[in-house]
């Protein structure tokens, strides 16, 4: 059912220190939504960046309908991303990041496999993994199907559709500073019995800067992960 007064779409997309990239992620996110005649709003979190990324992502706000900027004080990507859940208008919620690795003319894929689904999934293609990132994505992966009882390929994919009905009732259960959401909310979508679809996705690699996240810190979210799907299973929210 469709919201009144309700975007078809909402694109929430968290930036971090992306000053020298964002510009063209965006204008890329335009052309595509432009393409495929989307009443959409692409909604762009300044995650306390100090590189200038704000002022950029104010100066594209300016000249441009679809975008919706707000800024914080840094958070980290899961508790950005929940905000931009929890404020999404749109019928349908995209997720995507600000670093441009999987290209915004992927979408599609997406878009087409919504009928029928309530949540659709990307999954990366040809994505080089340092021994740490491995170690990250198989302790989510790990975690996130015996919270769901199924398999998921890439439960952390930041590349996912969701309806926004079916979002909500996800994030209830979702803790206020998780900072794995996407992992809670795959297996959660998958236990819970909702209509699912993995799609694959090109991983074509970050347009500039480098990853804000270390080997060390990589560790430390792996272990959350963990912990947050374990408090999850049992019931807890904070």
């Amino acid at each position: 059912m469709s919201l009144p007064g309700a975007p078809e779409l909402s694109v929430v997309i968290p930036v971090y220190n992306e000053a020298s990239g964002i510009a063209a992620v965006v204008a890329e996110w335009e052309a595509e939504l432009d393409r495929l005649g989307l009443a959409a709003e692409l909604q762009l979190y300044d995650d306390g960046s100090r590189d200038g990324s704000g002022e950029t992502l104010a100066a594209l706000a300016a000249r441009s309908h679809r975008l919706v900027v707000r800024t914080h004080a840094n958070r980290g990507h899961g508790p950005t991303i929940l905000r931009g859940y929890r404020e999404a208008r749109g019928n349908w919620v995209a997720q995507a990041d600000g670093d441009g690795e999987i290209p915004a003319a992927a979408f599609v894929s997406l878009w087409e496999a919504r009928q029928g689904a309530d949540f659709v999934l990307g999954v990366r293609q040809s994505r080089p993994q340092s021994p740490s990132r491995r170690l990250l994505s198989r302790g989510a992966r790990l975690a996130a199907r015996a919270l769901a009882g199924a398999p998921i390929a890439d439960v952390n994919c930041p590349f996912r559709l969701v309806r926004a009905p079916a979002l909500h009732e996800l994030l209830a259960a979702i803790p206020e500073d998780a900072a794995v959401p996407n992992v809670l909310l795959a297996a959660l979508a998958v236990r819970r019995g909702l209509r699912w679809r993995e799609v694959p996705v090109p991983f074509v690699g970050r347009r500039s800067g480098v990853s804000s996240l270390a080997a060390g810190k990589l560790l430390r979210l792996a272990l959350r992960a963990v912990r947050e799907v374990a408090g999850v299973a049992r019931g807890r929210r904070r």
